[in-house]
């Protein structure tokens, strides 16, 4: 089983003529993700990499059933593209694009609240599923088919975790790239409560940054879920100075509970197996399931 997104999903891609898209949208095709088409306004009747192109994504959910959409807009016009997929109906939106404005994201975040669909990133790499599904910019042939599920703000760090998890004689199941800006449409216990609830996923690399309350967050919810499924913890930027902002927008350390010593204790406090450097992960991962 799959937390998101399976073999089934029907997927678009808007912006899918641009140079990030068709370059993407090629890579998720030859992994074998079910793209059904994409949305460039002003081209929709064309045709692009063998898929259908619509004006808009409300045609593409109507003559193609689009149900899972990837972004690979521009800052400018990304928060638009978000509702829009939202206000088509699309279920899963993944967007990918940095540097969109926190005030354009916090319309967004208010625009999807009531509606039926679940927003990953922005700047992110993306959602995975084994195998089966690939909704993002990760290298596909890293991750094989097993039962860890793997959330991370990092992009790199989920691909390293990705490998590690493999190397050690495990697969993935799912991995969520949640993105490290301040503003996000998925949390880190928004996607740990999928895995705990997947009875696929046998155990969860959580991975995180300093800024932002997200990994404390989730930590404590999993201790009151009362879950016995391991949960193997890191977190990046140990040695960033205080009030730096360290390459994501949302990591900047603020209050005390933002450091990354302050999130790894909490993170112990609350049964996680907190590994100090992300070379122990696959090793932690095989310790916890045997």
């Amino acid at each position: 089983m799959s937390v998101l997104v399976n073999k089934d999903s029907k997927v678009i891609v808007q912006g899918f003529t641009g140079n990030e898209g068709t370059f993407h949208a090629g890579q998720m095709i030859d992994y074998g993700t079910n793209v059904v088409g994409g949305v460039t306004p002003g081209k929709g009747g064309t045709e692009h990499l063998g898929k259908p192109v619509f004006n808009s994504v409300a045609e593409a959910v109507e003559k193609a059933g689009a149900n899972v959409s990837i972004i690979f807009v521009p800052p400018a016009f990304a928060a638009d593209a978000i509702m829009e997929a939202a206000e088509a109906g699309i279920k899963v939106i993944v967007c990918i694009t940095e540097g969109i404005p926190v005030a354009d994201m916090t319309k967004v975040k208010a625009y999807i609240s009531d509606k039926d669909c679940r927003l990953i990133g922005p700047n992110c790499p993306g959602i995975i599923t084994s195998e089966e599904a690939k909704i993002g910019i990760m290298p596909g042939f890293v991750f094989k088919k097993g039962r860890v599920g793997i959330v991370s703000k990092s992009g790199t760090l989920t691909y390293e975790a990705a490998d590690q998890v493999v190397k050690a004689g495990f697969g993935v199941s799912t991995a969520i790239g949640i993105g490290g800006d301040p503003i996000i449409g998925t949390t880190t216990k928004d996607a740990l409560e999928m895995f705990i609830n997947d009875p696929e996923t046998d155990a969860v690399v959580m991975i995180g940054e300093i800024g932002g309350n997200l990994e404390a967050e989730a930590a404590r919810w999993y201790k009151n879920s009362g879950s016995k499924k391991p949960v193997i913890g890191f977190i990046a930027g140990q040695t960033a100075p205080k009030g730096r902002t360290m390459g994501h927008a949302g990591a900047i350390v603020g209050g005390a509970e933002d450091t990354a010593q302050a999130k790894m204790a909490i993170m112990r406090e609350n049964g996680i197996n907190v590994v100090d450097s992300p070379a122990d992960i696959g090793f932690t991962v095989a310790k916890a399931l045997k």
